[in-house]
């Protein structure tokens, strides 16, 4: 989503941070129920009105309806459409897609989101890589959200993580941000870039860690909605997402069902 940001990156207190599992939670287990929705001759707006049900019916409140005049609950990003696709009855998803479905839910104030991208039925074993990719680049740049650290760290293993899968196309137009009683807050979190740089990593900050990659190349292209952000090349693309907190004990996925820890939470993929 577009950031709109503060200038002061926010720092939480553990009773904050344990408000902010909360909401990610919610954003954890819609996702599960999306993912195992995904079929064959569903609706993309078939999803959005099971998102909505599932964060209404947990007391939570959509992030993404209404923001800047977004229509939907969800992120619905099918193929060659990178992120911010809006859901539709007209859009039905067919054997062989892959689609992106991004999420975010409040809890009392406080935010999550998280992205995940799946297959429609048997994909093409290359797609299954893409998607293979850009998640092990999302655990490799977590596991960098570490107190005493560089923001730049995150955003280099990432890039290199990504490097290392393939020739992939990472996208740079469009990064990760801080999120707690904002969806999006400084500091604006790149894919790319020297490690060592950018604001110094303590305990008590939440970061969306958001890798984006095309089995093309990186140009993007914005579609006349206003939001759907396409691939220039017309080549897939895939994107994950966790909400991630820094403690003193390491990164804290908030976004993850169980276990939220990273070492396991690597396992429980």
């Amino acid at each position: 989503m577009r950031l709109r940001r503060d200038r002061v990156i926010e720092i939480k207190t553990p009773e904050q941070l344990a408000r902010m599992r909360e909401a990610g939670l919610v954003v954890a287990r819609t996702l599960r129920v999306l993912t195992e929705a995904v079929r064959p001759g569903i609706s993309t707006a078939d999803l959005d009105a099971i998102a909505e049900r599932e964060i209404r019916l947990a007391g939570a409140v959509p992030s993404f309806l209404g923001y800047l005049g977004y229509p939907a609950t969800i992120c619905t990003s099918v193929n060659e459409e990178i992120v911010h696709g809006i859901p539709s009855e007209k859009r039905r998803l067919h054997p062989g897609d892959v689609i992106s479905i991004d999420c975010g839910a409040i809890v009392d104030g406080w935010h999550g989101d998280a992205a995940v991208s799946v297959g429609v039925g048997e994909i093409d074993p290359a797609d299954q890589q893409l998607l293979d990719a850009c998640e092990t680049a999302l655990w490799r740049g977590i596991a960098e959200a570490e107190p005493g650290g560089r923001l730049g760290d995150i955003s280099h293993a990432v890039q290199e993580s990504v490097r290392a899968s393939g020739d992939y196309g990472l996208i740079r137009e469009y990064t990760g941000h801080g999120i707690g009683t904002a969806m999006h807050m400084e500091p604006a979190v790149p894919n790319h870039g020297p490690a060592g740089r950018g604001p110094l990593l303590r305990a008590g900050m939440a970061l969306a860690i958001e890798p984006m990659i095309t089995r093309g190349e990186s140009r993007t292209a914005e579609l006349a909605d206003g939001w759907t952000v396409v691939t220039a090349d017309g080549s897939r693309a895939a994107h994950f997402e966790h909400t991630v907190a820094i403690t003193p004990d390491g990164p804290w996925v908030l976004t993850l069902l169980a276990p939220a820890t990273l070492g396991a939470g690597k396992d429980a993929r």
